[in-house]
Formats: C-alpha cells, structure tokens, sequence
C-alpha cells in the first residue's frame, strides 16, 4: 500500500498543506490540510529567499496540521518558469528527456546547465519527412529557484519526492472527476503571479505564466493613495472594480484599481486570443477562474465581458472525499487557499 502523500503549496505569503491517502484511487482521501502564514520577504513571487526561516515555518506546519507523512510533493509556477509547444521524435519518455538539452537550447533564456527540463506529451504523429513525431510541451525551470525551495523542505525534515508544475496540478482539481469538459481557458489569479492553462477534456495544451498578481494591485494602492499596506489591502477588497458605481470619495482607489487590473485582464484576453488563433479548430466553452486575487469585485465579471467567454468557479470537491473528523466545510470556506495543494498530491500518483 502506497504511503501518504502531502502536497506543498509554498507561496508569497503562505504555505499551504494537504494529505492525501489512496492518491492512485479515482478519488483519494484528504486526511489533514493545514496553512500558516510566512513572515514578509521570505518567500517572493514562489522563490524562496529565506531558507532558514521557511524551513521552521514548514515545521510548525507540520505540528500544528498534525501531518503524518514526511513525503511531500512540491510545486513551481513563478516567473521563472518556462512553458512552451515542442515537437521531438518518437520514443520513450526516458529518452525524449535525456534528448531535451539538445532541442531546446535556443528557447531559454538560460544556459541549458543551468535548467531543470522536463516534457509533457500531448500527440503523436508520422510526418513522410522527420518519422514518427511526439507534440507536448517543454516545461523549463530555472535551477537555482527550485533549489532553494527544496532545500527549505529539506532541511525542515521532510522528503521531496517530486517537483510537479502548479498550473498542471490546479487542473487537476478543476477537472477530476467532471463530465466532459471540452476546452477550458484555466485561470489561477495568485499574489505575485497568474498562470494560464488551456486544457481539452481535461488535457492540458497550452499554459502561461503572467508575472503579475493581487499584491501587485495591493502595492500600486500603498504606492499612489498612498496607504499603508493593510489599508490598502482592505480598500482593495471592500471596493473592487465597483461594477455597481463609484461611490463618493472612492474615486481615486477604485480608478487606481482598474487601471492596474485592467493591465492584467488585457493580458488575460491577449493569451487567449493568441491561443484561439494557434488552434482555430477548438472552441473555447469557458473559463475557469481560481486563485485569490479572482475574488476582486467585479473581476469575473469584467473578465466575461472582456472575453466574451462564459466565467465560472471550479467546484473540487467531486475529485476527493474528506476522512471522518476532516471539515469540508472549513475547505470549502478556505475558497480555494488549498486547491494547488490538493491537486500537487492527487498528481504523485501519476
């Protein structure tokens, strides 16, 4: 029998836990989840910069979730993190990998030494002219960020058993377990970052990683209100994008918060749109939005309009069941905090 599996989700401020047991069976158990927030500046845009301190944090994560297993899956999805389509020939995953260096060596934007790389297929054909062909995805991270985030799990006395991409494992909780999905536009609306991934029944096939997020829009209000940090947060999230009106004495934050969230939503429309015009064949049935910084007033629905795509929630709870004396009511009003977690552990059976 297959041990227990914790799902890490180390973010700008946060660390975030689930474990699961039976992670191979259609739907797994979640025995513990658990969060802690981390001290400013350790953690920034999903590197971390303060080993010592995450890593005591990570052990009091442990203690007080009560975690039984040390076997942790870890996520990556900053910046710094390269998603891009990619063609090799046929063969066997364990030679497609070892044959990555030399494909892509003029993709990156680092030394080929200096990345982790790793491919996930999507299609096969037989070209007449190069042979029997593999399409997927090439998935490149910069080294020395994952190192030092598995070093901080390391030294907490934990053991990471795999480094797996965030936007692949919030997919997993998005679409496990639903009926057909057809083509979904993913959306993932993080602190420092927003990742994209469009999936067809449920199989991803195109992502990107958008270096902005919610404490982008926190930092522009400290910036130019100006306010302090917590002010600014909670003007933020009481205010929005005021899809009802401006209210008197609003007009300054709420026009400050659409400028900058505007920036975003047009990148949002512009991935989309470049991804519609790569695969004229497919047609899009919605978008599924996630992540913190989706609960800003008004953007979901901002986003609709923008897109012109139908915006929903994901529903998870269909994908796992909760062990007795494990609230799924507290998950539920977590309102996503946990769902990259979840979905880093359902993926370590794959």
């Amino acid at each position: 029998m297959k041990s227990n599996v914790v799902g890490i989700d180390i973010g700008s401020t946060g660390v975030r836990a689930v474990e699961l047991s039976d992670s191979g069976k259609a739907r797994p158990t979640v025995v513990k989840y658990h969060a802690i927030p981390l001290p400013e500046g350790s953690v920034v845009r999903g590197e971390v910069q303060e080993i010592n301190t995450v890593a005591e944090v990570l052990k009091r994560l442990w203690s007080a979730g009560g975690f039984g297993s040390k076997n942790v899956v870890m996520g990556m999805g900053n910046h710094r993190v390269l998603v891009r389509d990619l063609t090799v020939p046929s063969g066997s995953m364990v030679r497609i990998r070892e044959s990555l260096p030399f494909h892509v060596q003029d993709m990156l934007p680092v030394p080929v030494a200096d990345a982790l790389l790793d491919f996930y297929p999507i299609s096969e054909e037989d070209d007449a002219v190069a042979g029997p062909q593999v399409h997927g995805l090439l998935v490149a991270a910069v080294k020395q960020s994952v190192q030092a985030n598995v070093k901080a799990v390391q030294l907490a006395g934990l053991i990471p058993v795999e480094v797996d991409l965030i936007p692949f494992a919030l997919s997993r909780v998005v679409y496990r377990g639903q009926p057909d999905p057809g083509v979904v536009v993913q959306i993932d609306v993080g602190a420092r970052t927003t990742s994209v991934v469009v999936t067809s029944l449920g199989s991803p096939l195109f992502v990107r990683i958008i270096p902005t997020g919610g404490d982008d829009l926190t930092q522009a209000l400290v910036d130019r209100l100006p306010a302090e940090a917590d002010v600014a947060d909670a003007v933020k999230r009481s205010r929005g994008l005021a899809p009802g009106g401006v209210a008197a004495g609003d007009e300054r934050a709420v026009g400050i918060i659409r400028e900058v969230t505007t920036e975003l939503l047009s990148s949002l429309r512009n991935t989309i749109t470049y991804f519609a015009s790569t695969r004229p064949s497919l047609s899009i049935d919605r978008i599924v939005l996630a992540g913190g910084g989706s609960s800003l007033i008004g953007f979901g629905q901002a986003l609709s309009e923008l897109t012109r795509l139908n915006v929903v929630f994901p529903e998870p709870l269909g994908a796992v069941t909760f062990a007795s004396g494990v609230s799924v009511d507290d998950f539920q009003r977590a309102g996503g905090e946990f769902y990259v977690a979840l979905g880093l552990a359902i993926g370590s059976a794959a």
